[in-house]
């Protein structure tokens, strides 16, 4: 694994125990202090590692379209 994600995963770790703690009536890790916060970041995070880790832009059809002529990842049927 890259560091990005890596850096990703902790970062959607974290908010989501955050969001969890909140719900539950305890207090969530330090970094953030209201739950309104934590609900927010959890979309953020959520929403850019899924745009990470998917081929939805431009650049990223023209990554999946090398992988696949390289025979390193499957085509779309």
């Amino acid at each position: 694994m890259d560091k990005g994600t890596v850096v990703r995963t902790i970062a959607m770790i974290i908010v989501w125990i955050n969001v969890f703690l909140t719900q539950q009536g305890l207090m969530p890790i330090p970094v953030l202090d209201e739950g309104m916060i934590a609900a927010g970041l959890a979309l953020v995070v959520s929403i850019w590692t899924w745009f990470k880790n998917n081929y939805i832009t431009l650049k990223g059809r023209k990554q999946k379209q090398e992988l696949v002529k390289a025979g390193l990842a499957k085509g779309d049927k």
